[in-house]
């Protein structure tokens, strides 16, 4: 079975202040069959989230006014929210950013640019791991 097959219909909620990752990756989701709710910073993302209620949420972490640690922190202490996987995004792969995203809840830690494949994966992984698929 492909993976598309086994997306279809996963809501995932990407957040990140830069158009173009938001783009790219809401084109490599959708064609996977996912649905996607965008957010333009983690300000943004809570206004959305309990809305849209996402299966999977991808949050970038370098954003103005609420970063990416301290959404995953506010969407992790939120006990709707606390199973809800959340996966880092950030340009920085320096073991002192993946632990900072593990000690606020996050898991797991994507590098930009992310591929098709790797965002793909990702999404698959946790929503196989909460039997949604």
């Amino acid at each position: 079975m492909s993976e598309a097959n086994n997306l279809a219909g996963v809501k995932v909620m990407v957040i990140d202040d830069s158009n173009t990752i938001r783009r790219s990756a809401e084109i490599f989701l959708v064609k996977a069959g996912c649905e996607v709710v965008l957010a333009e910073d983690g300000f943004d993302a809570l206004a959305k989230i309990t809305d849209h209620q996402p299966d999977v949420i991808f949050v970038d972490i370098m954003m103005p006014r609420l970063d990416g640690y301290q959404a995953c922190s506010l969407i992790k202490k939120n006990p709707k929210f606390k199973s809800t996987p959340v996966i880092m995004l950030s340009s920085k792969d320096g073991l002192f950013d993946r632990a900072r995203g593990r000690m606020v809840g996050s898991d797991e830690y994507l590098t930009k640019p992310f591929t098709k494949d790797s965002l793909l994966e990702a999404v698959g992984k946790h929503v196989l791991n909460r039997g949604l698929a």
